[in-house]
């Protein structure tokens, strides 16, 4: 007599947050920052700002078009033509080298993005819309995520350490990633507080050399203590650092 087959278990569909923090964690790993890996602090976040190569695309297409938008105004195009141009640039050579092109990608989309906004309108100051929502938007959801007890930060660290959601029942965790979130999220805020008062004066110059000096300078060095915070959390044991050694 055959035994009949047991058909298989279906496979658990994944929650909202798992999704989120599998694709936040994602984003992290590729952009270097896995707390699973050894390697000193600097190192780990020259490869998250994409080291010179990431600096180099992060800068040049703003600063090249608040230099030129100082220099003449008019015509607009030129300004913007040349932000966009050197942000192609940049997608084009890492599209050659077959180098990820996710950042330059990123950048020219955004460049393009907002220099349409710009020309659209016929104001230079309108260049910086987007960043402006993208700071609001950011900060938004960096602040209500660990207000609510799903930071943001807690889903991509759980993700990368294989800790998924389980991070929400341990206290120290989940008040290390409330933390985190609030200061992630203050960031945005304080550069949408220095910033859109520049834009509504209509302050071109001094609000892109405010967007560059509040970019990577005060980025970088939240990554390093976001880094150092999740490595604290999750001590790597002297087997799993022999193994990661050999």
């Amino acid at each position: 007599m055959s035994t009949p087959l047991t058909p298989p278990e279906p496979e658990r569909e994944q929650s909202a947050s798992e999704l989120i923090g599998a694709a936040l964690g994602g984003a992290a790993r590729r952009a270097g920052l896995d707390p699973a890996e050894s390697g000193a602090t600097h190192k780990v976040v020259w490869s998250a700002i994409g080291g010179w190569r990431g600096i180099l695309e992060s800068v040049l297409p703003s600063l090249a078009f608040v230099v030129l938008f100082t220099i003449s105004p008019e015509p607009l195009i030129l300004s913007l033509g040349v932000s966009v141009g050197i942000a192609a640039v940049f997608t084009i050579v890492r599209l050659v080298q077959k180098s990820p092109p996710s950042a330059a990608i990123g950048g020219l989309v955004a460049a393009g993005a907002a220099a349409a906004l710009a020309l659209f309108t016929g104001r230079g100051v309108d260049n910086f819309v987007p960043g402006l929502i993208t700071n609001a938007v950011y900060g938004t959801a960096m602040l209500v995520s660990a207000l609510i007890g799903w930071s943001l930060i807690g889903l991509a660290a759980g993700f990368l350490m294989g800790d998924g959601t389980a991070w929400r029942g341990d206290r120290r965790k989940r008040r290390a990633f409330l933390w985190l979130g609030i200061a992630w999220a203050a960031l945005f805020f304080a550069r949408l507080a220095v910033q859109l008062p520049l834009y509504l004066a209509d302050e071109v110059a001094v609000l892109g050399t405010l967007k560059l000096i509040m970019g990577l300078p005060l980025f970088a060095p939240l990554i390093a203590v976001t880094w150092l915070v999740v490595r604290a959390l999750y001590p790597r044991t002297p087997d799993a650092g022999a193994r990661a050694e050999s």
